[in-house]
């Protein structure tokens, strides 16, 4: 996310770090590269004419210039600079003071808006709302199909009236049985089209009409860079959109979206899609991003999943179980799989302070190697897996074949969890060291 946004913009910092003093010579050929930086990220030239002329006012002051460390200074003005150009602070969901809250989805084709519904949907589901997922796209093939797939994954109601019904009465239905039934959002997935037409927009204002909106969330797709902003700039003027999803953040290098679009639109960003998973979405926290686009990792949002991630009850029986020696191969297990459940681990060592990026160009986390172990495990007996060192070479052959690995693999498994109980020897009779190795244990990479 931002890698070849984040790498110019170190390069351009690199300038200043040079100097003892800064001069606005200095300013001025650093702010060059910056400029630059963001067009080849894809950004608004407006916005980049903006921002660039705000920094240099700032950079070029006493503040900056008189400074023991200006590098340090500047790099905390473009900082600053980015977090405003984003919308400044986060911008939470409007919730209705009477129920339903209704959420509309809006967008071109394509670009998730069914998905993000449900996604949105499970998340909300998990805060303790109850939400009704409304199916009112009615022209593309299996868009109600689809809907209906991911509300009973997320076990959330679909409510549908079949393709042969409009938009506009299928939506007015939706929120009357939502009512009826005590759902307290709702999410309307609207039709979407490949481009934006005059059909469609109409269309949409309609469902506005008729069911009077909290929110109009639209969904743009962040890999198509300066075109999502354009997509957002037409939809707020014909519909005057809430707020925005921005998803397929994870494979967006540039930024050229995120940054943009509230400076256009003047709409902030409510949302990012950063993978596949129902459960990989954030919230947009400006200030976050422009840590994580400066290199400076994202410790909050790090603490976040791994708190989603947490079961407190499991770390108790955890902690005793380092305290009494009693660790197994099961519960190596559960702590790979809760790992796993905080994200992709390239995005999460992203969130790291300090991590250089050079550095992680030619490392590449193997996730595929937790599923490999996960596996291996599983295809152990409950006894090898208490007491693996009963595992000789024909329980090896046989967990191995169960397992499709090979038995290197098996030995290299046993072997990293032979010095995982050795390391807990150690702390084993105190407490507070114990509960440290556990922070450590929770987050392996």
């Amino acid at each position: 996310m931002f890698e070849s946004l984040g790498e110019k913009l170190s390069n351009a910092f690199k300038r200043f770090r040079n100097k003892g003093k800064l001069t606005e010579a200095d300013v001025k050929s650093g702010m060059r590269e910056i400029k630059l930086a963001l067009l080849e990220a894809d950004v608004n030239f407006k916005v980049v004419r903006d921002f660039v002329k705000i920094v240099s006012e700032r950079a070029v002051g006493a503040e900056v210039l008189e400074s023991l460390l200006p590098a340090q200074q500047v790099v905390k003005i473009v900082n600053e600079e980015l977090t405003a150009l984003m919308g400044g602070s986060q911008s939470k969901l409007t919730i209705a003071p009477k129920p339903p809250t209704i959420i509309m989805m809006v967008g071109l084709q394509g670009a998730g808006k069914t998905t993000h519904a449900g996604k949105l949907a499970g998340m909300y589901k998990k805060q303790g709302k109850r939400p009704l997922l409304v199916a009112g796209d009615v022209y593309r093939p299996a868009a109600i199909k689809q809907l209906e797939v991911i509300g009973e994954k997320l076990e959330i109601p679909v409510f549908s009236l079949g393709d042969k019904v409009s938009p506009v009465e299928i939506a007015k239905q939706g929120v009357k049985y939502a009512e009826q039934k005590g759902f307290d959002m709702v999410f309307i997935d609207t039709a979407g089209r490949l481009q934006i037409d005059e059909a469609l927009m109409e269309e949409l204002q309609n469902i506005k009409k008729a069911v009077n909106p909290t929110e109009i969330l639209l969904t743009v797709d962040a890999m198509i860079g300066q075109e999502s902003v354009n997509v957002a700039e037409t939809f707020n003027n014909l519909l005057d959109i809430t707020g925005v999803i921005l998803t397929k953040l994870d494979g967006d290098t540039r930024g050229g979206a995120a940054l943009s679009i509230r400076y256009v639109t003047g709409k902030p960003i409510k949302f990012v899609g950063t993978g596949e998973k129902m459960d990989a979405i954030e919230p947009f926290y400006p200030d976050r991003m422009a840590s994580r686009i400066l290199g400076m990792g994202d410790v909050l949002t790090l603490i976040d999943k791994a708190q989603q991630a947490f079961d407190e009850k499991q770390a108790a029986a955890l902690e005793e179980k380092i305290r009494k020696q009693t660790f197994t191969l099961d519960d190596y297990l559960a702590q790979m799989s809760q790992l796993r459940k905080m994200g992709n681990l390239d995005q999460l060592m992203g969130m790291i302070p300090g991590m250089n990026r050079g550095a992680m160009k030619d490392v590449k986390i193997d996730e595929k190697e937790l599923a490999r172990t996960e596996a291996i495990v599983q295809s152990m007996t409950m006894r090898e897996r208490t007491f693996p060192e009963i595992i000789n070479a024909s329980r090896k052959k046989r967990i191995a074949a169960g397992s499709g690995t090979s038995v290197e693999d098996v030995n290299k498994l046993l072997k990293q969890f032979d010095q995982m109980l050795k390391m807990m020897k150690q702390f084993s009779g105190n407490g507070k060291q114990a509960k440290r190795m556990l922070g450590r244990m929770k987050m392996p990479f």
